[in-house]
């Protein structure tokens, strides 16, 4: 589980809630994707389970000490009053799917099928067992099917006695109107730079300043994102990018040695990372850009994003397929103090 930074605001609300005479029976944490609202989610899931059956347990904040009875039911993911809902992880090795679906040789269902909200019934038909809470988090509920969205709204709309969920949304506006209305809204915000530093060295503790300083770059506040890059030097892909966008790159060297390296079988997964970092990139040089030169940035932006996200489905040239995404980003160079103008 990701530590917990920088949402202190969030939990005190929740602590405060769950503490009182009335604790509400849905909470809706929205945010952006990667900045920690399902570890939130779970964290106060622990602690709501944990405090119910043992009124005395110490400490402020959302942990729980892992040694708890309790935490040790929630880490095997055995304790009888909780579940997670999340997309299946399926095996299909041979399925082309972007690289953040991918979970080895796993992948990741596309939603979260209206059987397995359908199972909550079971736990939600009987009293919780070890204390009177139980806690249900949906990860996320933006991936829910519409009969899926249907099912739960029947369980908000009649919530069972202790029964508290926990809804995590990226896009809150794809979520249905009514099970918006029956949930309180937790609001995340992306996390400062001492923070995400913070999470990212917890996380990933045999890597170096240098990789720390690439993955809070390119994570903008939300961990959970830069984490999915850890291991794939991708401050070496960050560099090359900045180099072809102020250079252009007119002899094609720096566009060759990258296609070539990204080309490599072994190299699958820094490919896929650069088909997703090239269009952030110009889509993050095109903000500083007004006139033609932002006219040109987005147009090599949306080449680029088109490029890329029909890359693996389509099965194209690894190394024609990172020339071509160099030469849009290569292209940012043209106009030169135009572009800051």
């Amino acid at each position: 589980m990701t530590p917990l930074r920088g949402h202190d605001a969030q939990a005190g609300a929740f602590l405060n809630a769950m503490r009182g005479e009335r604790l509400h029976h849905a909470w809706l944490l929205v945010g952006p994707k990667g900045v920690g609202k399902a570890s939130f989610a779970k964290a106060a899931a622990l602690r709501l389970l944990a405090e119910a059956a043992d009124p005395s347990l110490a400490g402020e904040g959302l942990s729980v000490d892992s040694e708890h009875r309790i935490a040790k039911l929630f880490a095997a993911r055995s304790h009888p009053d909780y579940r997670l809902v999340e997309r299946e992880v399926w095996k299909k090795p041979d399925e082309v799917l972007p690289v953040d679906e991918r979970k080895g040789d796993e992948a990741l269902g596309r939603n979260i099928k209206v059987l397995q909200i359908r199972w909550l019934d079971r736990i939600l038909s009987v009293a919780p067992s070890l204390s009177r809470r139980r806690a249900i988090v949906i990860d996320a509920a933006d991936d829910m099917e519409r009969g899926a969205a249907n099912a739960l709204l029947k369980s908000l709309e009649e919530p069972p006695a202790g029964t508290v969920f926990f809804l995590v949304s990226h896009m809150p506006g794809r979520l249905l109107p009514t099970i918006r209305s029956r949930c309180r809204t937790l609001r995340f915000n992306p996390l400062n730079d001492a923070d995400m530093r913070a999470v990212l060295q917890a996380q990933l503790p045999e890597a170096g300043a240098a990789e720390i300083d690439a993955l809070v770059k390119i994570g903008d506040g939300a961990p959970g994102q830069a984490l999915r890059f850890a291991g794939l030097d991708i401050g070496a892909l960050d560099a090359a990018l900045e180099q072809l966008a102020s250079t252009g790159d007119p002899n094609n060297a720096t566009r060759v040695s990258l296609a070539k390296a990204l080309a490599a079988k072994s190299a699958q997964p820094r490919y896929e990372a650069f088909l997703e970092r090239a269009p952030a990139f110009i889509a993050a040089q095109a903000k500083d850009r007004h006139g033609p030169a932002l006219e040109q940035a987005l147009g090599s932006w949306g080449k680029a994003r088109e490029l890329a996200a029909g890359a693996i489905g389509l099965s194209l040239d690894p190394q024609a397929t990172v020339f071509q995404l160099g030469s849009y980003v290569a292209a940012l160079a043209q106009g030169g103090s135009a572009a800051k103008g």
